[in-house]
């Protein structure tokens, strides 16, 4: 200390354990216990010395009394007697000093744990775009977060007065099986409390709360609580329930610390999401827009499907058309334009518009229409765009139908054979549009039985990142071949689902199906 404190009657001036006119005998202490005087600990911010851990103040015969106690002892006395108290730096003994030190080192070091699963909560949430999932994993977060067996996340009605919707986690099959019939809660009891006071909810005993509704038939048992409000821009979209801790304690303080963060970073992810469905539907109208819808095709039946791609705004280029031709044909197309914006929509649009014009020419073969088109493409557009197609015409033979077809680079057509067999048109597929219009196109040619159907499709059904288009190809062959008993329209809703849908490219399916003969032409 930088001044010397007063010391009692009797007190050793340069820190040593006996009184004035004390020595020490020569050779040391007796007992050898106490420390050489340059080896002794020094109290802190002072010179004088410290006894050993254990060692009383004046303990060890002729040894040196030191003016504080060790760690965890209480004080001593002065030479009057009188009891004097020694403190540590923080003002308290030194054993409480080690206590307290331990109990912040170790909430650092849960707040640290704290923190680094709230940045992977928060990476994993707002990684989804789909709002069923993002629901999902923001009551499966929650749930690992504090330790929670069971989980739930209510949706508020757009009144918010009620939940409209209850997205449930930590449910066995015995407890699902045994809730079977049940109605999902739609806001009473406790639930309804936090519907209207979205505050913090902790309860310890769910059955002693006042406002508790009790649980109905089959039910799991469950005990505590802990609620918080999710809020998107302001307003509340609906509530995170968490019920009992694996360890089975009740919810504290922390706890609800680290749900209400969650909840703030849930409301972020679900506004995304919904932006998402918004610009998506919003997309898809647009491409739907574009599209034509199937006319009459009578004695035809026909279906067709189109799915954009998951990216918000991610209009993309496929499209399909079919009509009858005056000789009783029924000519289809399917196509693609490389890109997926605004830009591939207008120029599948445009494309789509030409080749109508051309195919409607009933005398001219699918290969010379596409030949046509790719002239066209070339002097009309202001930059020729990359596209795939594939132009067929269904058409009366004898005694059944032929299919007449010419591809652009786009992948064959799929035959459904009245038994269910599948089988892959296989044939030269000649050259994308806009990139040689001088190059000859390929035609073929193939006698197809009734109530046989033909497949049109995009690239988006059979190529996925990763994946051999071959095995993409043999997926839908199979798919197709186990529905192929379905209407044309509920085949293509099928097609257009089935994996791989991971929704990195747009879609778009096409079914005409054969009927029993020929129509009288109607030209």
């Amino acid at each position: 200390m930088a001044e010397e404190r007063r010391r009692p009657s009797g007190e050793p001036r340069d820190g040593g354990g006996a009184p004035d006119g004390a020595r020490t005998p020569p050779g040391g202490p007796p007992d050898g216990d106490a420390p050489h005087e340059a080896d002794a600990p020094l109290r802190p911010g002072g010179g004088e010395h410290l006894p050993r851990e254990g060692e009383s103040p004046g303990a060890g015969g002729g040894g040196r009394a030191a003016p504080y106690p060790p760690y965890g002892g209480g004080g001593g006395r002065d030479a009057t007697g009188a009891d004097e108290s020694y403190t540590s730096l923080l003002g308290l003994p030194l054993s409480s000093d080690l206590d307290r030190i331990g109990e912040q080192l170790h909430a650092l070091a849960r707040a640290q744990s704290t923190l680094q699963e709230l940045l992977q909560a928060v990476v994993s949430i707002t990684g989804e775009l789909e709002l069923p999932t993002v629901l999902r994993r923001i009551v499966r977060t929650a749930m690992d977060l504090v330790g929670a067996r069971y989980g739930a996340l209510g949706v508020l009605d757009p009144e918010g007065r009620a939940l409209e919707e209850f997205v449930p986690l930590g449910l066995t099959a015995r407890e699902l099986a045994d809730l079977d019939g049940v109605e999902l809660p739609r806001g009473r009891g406790l639930l309804g409390h936090l519907i209207h006071h979205p505050e913090p909810l902790r309860v310890e005993d769910i059955a002693s709360h006042p406002e508790s509704a009790g649980f109905p038939p089959g039910h799991p048992p469950m005990r505590s609580l802990l609620g918080v409000a999710i809020s998107v821009r302001g307003h509340v979209y609906g509530n995170l329930y968490l019920s009992e801790r694996t360890d089975g304690r009740p919810f504290d303080r922390h706890d609800e610390g680290v749900i209400r963060a969650l909840a703030g970073t849930a409301g972020v992810a679900i506004e995304n999401a919904r932006l998402y469905q918004r610009v998506r539907r919003s997309g898809e109208r647009f491409q739907r827009l574009l599209l034509p819808r199937l006319p009459d095709l009578g004695p035809f039946a026909a279906g067709a499907a189109y799915r954009p791609a998951s990216a918000p705004a991610a209009v993309g280029g496929d499209w399909y058309d079919a009509m009858l031709l005056p000789d009783g044909a029924c000519a289809a197309v399917i196509g693609d334009v490389a890109g997926h914006d605004l830009r591939a929509a207008a120029e599948m649009a445009q494309i789509r518009n030409i080749l109508r014009g051309l195919y409607y020419d009933w005398t001219t073969p699918p290969s010379a229409s596409l030949a046509r088109l790719d002239r066209i493409m070339g002097a009309a557009l202001d930059a020729a765009p990359i596209a795939t197609a594939l132009l067929a015409r269904l058409e009366p033979s004898a005694g059944g139908w032929r299919l007449r077809w010419s591809t652009a680079g786009h992948p064959p057509p799929l035959l459904l054979l009245p038994d269910g067999r599948a089988r892959y048109l296989e044939a030269e597929p000649g050259v994308p549009l806009g990139v040689a219009p001088e190059l000859p196109r390929p035609e073929h040619w193939r006698t197809v039985p009734a109530h046989s159907t033909v497949v049109l499709y995009t690239d988006g059904l059979v190529e996925a990142p990763g994946r051999p288009i071959g095995r993409g190809l043999e997926t839908l062959a199979g798919t197709a071949s186990r529905l192929a008993g379905l209407p044309p329209g509920e085949l293509c809703r099928a097609l257009i689902s089935h994996p791989p849908d991971d929704g990195h490219d747009d879609r778009a399916v096409l079914a005409l199906r054969t009927p029993s003969r020929p129509s009288v032409p109607r030209c």
